[in-house]
C-alpha cells in the first residue's frame, strides 16, 4: 500500500534537492512567499535630490533584474492605467495609500514613484532650458526647493511604516496558521494509524481538509514539509477508509477530475509567450494540486508525473529566461564599469582654464547619456555601480562650479583694478606735462599688462576707455612735439642708408668685412628715434640683412651676440631704470670674474714646460682656453660699454 506513496515522496525529494541548486527550477509553488523586512524598507526609500542624470536613475530604481521581471509578470491593475498629469495628483494619490486601512500596494506604490520622477526631472529640464534661453549662466542656476518633491518623501515614509507594521502582522498571522496546520496534521495522523477512527471520523475528517485550506500563508521555509506531512496521512487514512468506500471512491473521482483539469491547465501554458507569467501561474496550479485530495491509489503516480512533464518544460523556459537575463546584466555591468573608468579618467585630467573644463563637461554629459541607454547591472553590483559613476560625477561638476566661482571672483577683482586705471588715465589724459604724464601713462600700460582676464565684454569696454584716454593725450603730445618727426624721419632715412649699405656688403669680400660690418652697426645703434609706425618694419628690415650676412659671410658668433644685446637694450629700458641697472651690475660682476680667471690661467701657463710633447699639448689646450676668455671677456666689456652709452642717452 505504501510503495506508490513512498515513490512519489521520493520523486519530491530529488525535485527539493534540486530546488536547492536550482530555485526557479521548482515544480512545488512556495505558496505564501512574503517579502522580507529588509524588501520592504528599501523598496520605499526616497530618492535624494542628484543633479542632472541622477534624478531619473533614481526614477528608473535599482531593484534586481529578477524581481522586476517577477513584479511585471502581475496582472495588471486598474492604478497602472491611470494616467497622472502633475506631481501634485501623485502626491494626492499617495496622501490617499498612507491613511486609508489597507495596505498599499508595492506595485503601485512603485509605479507612483516612477511616474513622479519622471515628470519631476522633465520639469527640471524645462527650467534649466527656460533660464538659458532667457540669457542666464548655466554655472549660476540654482534648484528651487520643490513642495511636491518633500511633500511626495513625507508621504513615502509613511508608506514605509506602514507596510513595515503590517509585514509584521503578517509574519505573526503565519506563525499562527503554522500552529493550526500542525495542530490538523496531528489529527489526521491519529485518524490515519487506526482503522477504527479513520471509518468513525470521516465527516470530522472533511472538516478538517476544509479548514486546512482555508488556512492560506504560512512561513516560506515550511510550505512543502508540511504539505509533504499533510498528504502522507490523508492518503493513508483513505487507504485505511473502509467503511465509507462509496464517499471515498466519490472524492477519489472528484479529486481526479480537479488534477486532471489543473494538468491540461499546465500542459497548455507550455505555449505561453509570456515565460514569466506562465512561470506563476504554474506555482498557483501546484499550490491547488497540493490542496486537492488524493486520487485512487493506482493513478496517483500517473496523475503527479503528468503534472511533473509540464512542469519541466515550463521551469526550463523560466531559468533559460532569466539565465540570458542574468548574461544581459552582466554584460550591462561591463559597459558601466568601462564608463567609470572612462569617467575616472576625464575627472583626473588637469583643466588649465575654461576651454578645458567645458571639452571635459562635454564628454562627462555625453557619458551620463550613454550610462541612461544601459539597462540594470547584477543585482549585487547594481547600486555599487552605480554609485561609483554618481561619486565621479559629482566630484567632476562640483570642482568644475568651485573654478567658475573663483575664476568669477578674479574676473571682479580684476575688473575694478582695470576700472582704477581706467579712472587713473582718464585723469591725467587733459596733462601738457608731456615729459612726466608719458611716463605716468607708459607705467600705467605696464600695469595693465599685469592684469588678468575679465568677461570679454566688460573687458573690451574697459579696454576702449582706457586706450582712448591714453591716445587722447599721445595724439596731443605728438602735435605738441610736431618738430621732433622732422628729425625722426631723418633718423629714418639715416638707418635705411645704413640697411642698404649692410645689404651691398652680401656681395664683398675681403678680411676687414667684419670690422666694416661692426662699423655700420654702431653707427646704427647710435641714430636716434625713428618715426613710431615704422619702427617695427625698419626692425625687422635691419635683422633681416644682418642675419643674411652672420650666415653668409661666417661673421663672429660674438658680434652678433653684442648686437642682439644693443637690439635688446631698448626693451630693458621700457621696463625702467631698474633693470638695466640691474643688467650692468651682473655683466661687471662676469666682467670681474672673467678678469680674475684669465689672469690665473695666464700665470699657470708661466710654470709650463714646454720642453717635452706632452708639455707642448698641454700648453696649446690653456692658450685655447685663454683665448675664449678673452673673447667672452671683450664681449662683456662691450655689453657693458653700450649700456653706459644707453645711459648717457637717455
Amino acid at each position: 500500500m505504501m510503495d506508490s506513496q513512498e515513490n512519489v515522496l521520493n520523486e519530491e525529494a530529488q525535485s527539493e534537492v534540486q530546488n536547492v541548486n536550482n530555485p526557479v527550477a521548482n515544480p512545488e509553488p512556495e505558496a505564501g512567499k512574503a517579502e522580507t523586512a529588509a524588501q520592504v524598507s528599501e523598496e520605499l526609500e526616497t530618492v535624494e535630490e542628484r543633479p542632472e542624470m541622477v534624478a531619473e536613475e533614481a526614477a528608473e530604481g535599482v531593484g534586481n533584474a529578477e524581481t522586476a521581471s517577477e513584479e511585471s509578470e502581475m496582472p495588471v491593475e486598474d492604478f497602472a492605467a491611470k494616467v497622472y498629469k502633475s506631481k501634485r495628483e501623485i502626491v494626492e494619490r499617495l496622501q490617499e495609500l498612507a491613511h486609508n486601512d489597507g495596505t498599499p500596494s508595492k506595485d503601485e506604490v512603485e509605479h507612483l514613484k516612477s511616474v513622479f520622477y519622471k515628470i519631476h526631472v522633465a520639469e527640471r529640464e524645462a527650467q534649466l532650458k527656460a533660464y538659458i534661453d532667457g540669457g542666464g549662466d548655466p554655472e549660476t542656476y540654482q534648484i528651487v526647493p520643490d513642495e511636491d518633491e518633500e511633500a511626495f518623501k513625507a508621504e513615502m515614509i509613511v508608506i514605509k511604516e506602514k507596510r513595515s507594521k503590517a509585514f509584521q502582522e503578517q509574519e505573526e498571522e503565519k506563525q499562527e496558521n503554522l500552529k493550526r496546520k500542525l495542530e490538523i496534521i496531528e489529527q489526521v495522523k491519529a485518524m490515519a494509524t487506526s482503522p477504527e477512527e479513520a471509518n468513525k471520523n470521516f465527516q470530522e475528517f472533511k472538516k478538517l481538509q476544509q479548514e486546512w485550506k482555508d488556512i492560506k500563508q504560512v512561513p516560506a521555509d515550511k510550505v512543502n514539509e508540511l504539505w509533504r506531512s499533510y498528504h502522507l496521512y490523508v492518503e493513508q487514512y483513505y487507504d485505511l477508509l473502509k467503511l465509507n468506500s462509496e464517499a471515498r471512491e466519490y472524492d477519489f473521482k472528484k479529486n481526479l477530475e480537479i488534477k486532471t483539469r489543473i494538468c491540461e491547465a499546465a500542459e497548455k501554458l507550455t505555449e505561453e509567450a509570456d515565460v514569466i507569467s506562465a512561470f506563476h501561474q504554474l506555482q498557483k496550479l501546484h499550490n491547488d494540486f497540493r490542496e486537492t485530495g488524493p486520487v485512487a491509489k493506482e493513478l496517483r503516480e500517473e496523475i503527479w508525473a503528468r503534472l511533473k512533464a509540464a512542469s519541466a518544460i515550463i521551469n526550463k523556459r523560466h531559468q533559460q529566461h532569466f539565465e540570458e537575463l542574468r548574461a544581459r546584466e552582466e554584460d550591462n555591468l561591463v559597459r558601466k564599469t568601462a564608463l567609470c573608468e572612462k569617467a575616472e579618467a576625464i575627472a583626473k585630467e588637469e583643466n588649465k582654464g575654461s576651454s578645458d573644463w567645458d571639452r571635459h563637461t562635454k564628454e562627462m554629459i555625453a557619458l551620463q547619456a550613454e550610462w541612461k541607454t544601459i539597462g540594470f547591472a547584477p543585482q549585487k553590483m547594481n547600486v555599487k555601480i552605480f554609485e561609483r559613476f554618481r561619486k565621479t560625477c559629482d566630484d567632476f561638476f562640483g570642482r568644475k562650479t568651485e573654478f567658475f566661482k573663483e575664476m568669477k571672483s578674479r574676473f571682479a577683482e580684476n575688473a575694478e583694478k582695470k576700472k582704477a586705471l581706467v579712472e587713473q588715465a582718464q585723469a591725467l589724459q587733459d596733462s601738457t606735462d608731456w615729459k612726466s604724464t608719458s611716463d605716468k601713462l607708459i607705467a600705467l600700460q605696464k600695469e595693465w599688462k599685469t592684469i588678468g582676464a575679465v568677461p570679454k565684454k566688460q573687458g573690451d569696454q574697459l579696454w576702449n576707455d582706457f586706450l582712448g584716454a591714453c591716445n587722447k593725450f599721445f595724439e596731443a603730445r605728438n602735435q605738441a612735439n610736431a618738430g621732433t618727426r622732422s628729425v625722426e624721419k631723418q633718423n629714418l632715412e639715416k638707418k635705411r642708408g645704413i640697411i642698404e649699405q649692410l645689404k651691398a656688403m652680401l656681395e664683398e669680400t675681403g678680411d676687414n668685412l667684419q670690422a666694416k660690418v661692426q662699423q655700420l652697426i654702431e653707427e646704427y645703434q647710435s641714430i636716434g628715434h625713428v618715426p613710431f609706425r615704422e619702427k617695427d618694419k625698419l626692425y625687422k628690415e635691419y635683422h633681416e640683412v644682418l642675419d643674411k650676412l652672420y650666415k653668409e659671410l661666417n661673421l663672429s658668433s660674438a658680434m652678433r651676440r653684442l648686437d642682439n644685446f644693443k637690439s635688446n637694450i631698448k626693451n630693458m629700458v621700457e621696463q625702467g631704470a631698474d633693470v638695466l641697472d640691474s643688467e650692468r651690475s651682473k655683466l661687471m660682476r662676469r666682467y670681474e670674474g672673467l678678469k680674475q680667471e684669465i689672469q690665473t690661467y695666464e700665470n699657470n701657463l708661466g710654470f709650463l714646460n714646454a720642453a717635452s710633447k706632452k708639455g707642448s699639448s698641454l700648453i696649446d689646450e690653456m692658450n685655447r682656453k685663454v683665448q675664449k676668455l678673452k673673447d667672452e671677456y671683450e664681449l662683456i666689456r662691450q655689453k657693458i660699454k653700450a649700456i653706459d652709452a644707453e645711459n648717457k642717452e637717455n
